[in-house]
């Protein structure tokens, strides 16, 4: 009897602390994940430049604002070249709310990510939720605050003589997204990095001359049992849920996002910050 009054015992602390983490710490702790990607026609003259990105902030003032916080100092250590925004910068009001008024959450997340530093600037796309609710509200305050928008459109970003093209879609989800505006521009030669929130979208990518695919979405499934399937799988992140990925030419990075949706737990899918480096080739092993 005491014995099973111990297992007992035993087994709901186990189970109590699985949760405390889940819920109050693991959410709360973004991890920092750095990889290093190569690419032939990248710039000799940019080798080595550093792109931090966020994604899926889902601002709330009692649970996601907490690895926000946690992220700037972090990022601003990291000293990056550029700051990438991948979208979701609010979510949907549950049970019906109203729209616009959940876009105005875009303000407080704002003054929290312009605290980060890039020299050459933070830069944004639409999430789902952000289209959902009012997006042109949300980039009318992104904007305001010094964050630039890509809206189905490219920039050239130049220094030391040199230049790659940063592109940005809006939404796939709601059908916004125009690959084909966006890239108008581009010289078909030249480097380009494409923002756009949804992972599963490189299967249409890869048929165009972008070189790296920067997305979110996934959260990563935000709650990953074992030997289970994860826990969130939104449409068009259920192919490339989380990491680095290979889709024909195309190079993809998925990042597990900063806030949650739904429940705000976390397990075994913590909270992330991605630094990448890119380059033209990667050193040779001494």
């Amino acid at each position: 009897m005491h014995r099973r009054r111990f297992l007992g015992l035993t087994a709901t602390v186990g189970a109590a602390a699985v949760i405390g983490d889940s819920v109050l710490l693991e959410p709360n702790r973004p991890e920092l994940v750095r990889l290093t990607l190569a690419f032939p026609r990248w710039p000799d003259a940019l080798d080595n430049f550093k792109i931090a990105v966020l994604s899926d902030f889902h601002y709330d003032p009692v649970f996601s604002v907490h690895p926000l916080r946690a992220a700037i100092p972090i990022v601003n250590a990291l000293q990056p070249d550029l700051i990438a925004l991948t979208g979701d910068f609010v979510s949907m009001p549950l049970f019906g709310g109203s729209r616009h008024r959940a876009a105005y959450a875009a303000e407080p997340c704002a003054r929290l990510l312009r605290q980060m530093k890039a020299r050459l600037g933070l830069w944004a796309v639409m999430g789902n939720h952000d289209a959902s609710t009012d997006p042109n509200l949300i980039t009318s305050i992104l904007r305001s605050t010094g964050i630039e928008v890509l809206s189905n459109q490219s920039t050239a970003i130049e220094l030391a003589d040199a230049r790659f093209w940063l592109s940005g879609v809006d939404d796939v989800l709601e059908e916004d997204s125009d690959l084909d505006s966006a890239l108008a521009n581009v010289p078909k030669d030249e480097p380009t990095i494409l923002l756009a929130h949804e992972p599963d979208y490189a299967d249409y990518v890869a048929r165009h001359p972008v070189d790296l695919q920067i997305s979110g979405h996934s959260h990563g499934g935000q709650v990953r049992l074992p030997f289970l399937p994860p826990f969130y799988e939104p449409p068009l992140a259920r192919k490339y849920i989380a990491g680095l990925y290979k889709v024909g030419p195309l190079t993809l990075y998925t990042n597990r996002g900063l806030g949650t949706i739904g429940v705000p737990i976390r397990f075994n899918c913590p909270p992330e910050i991605t630094l990448i480096s890119v380059v033209q080739r990667v050193p040779a092993r001494s």
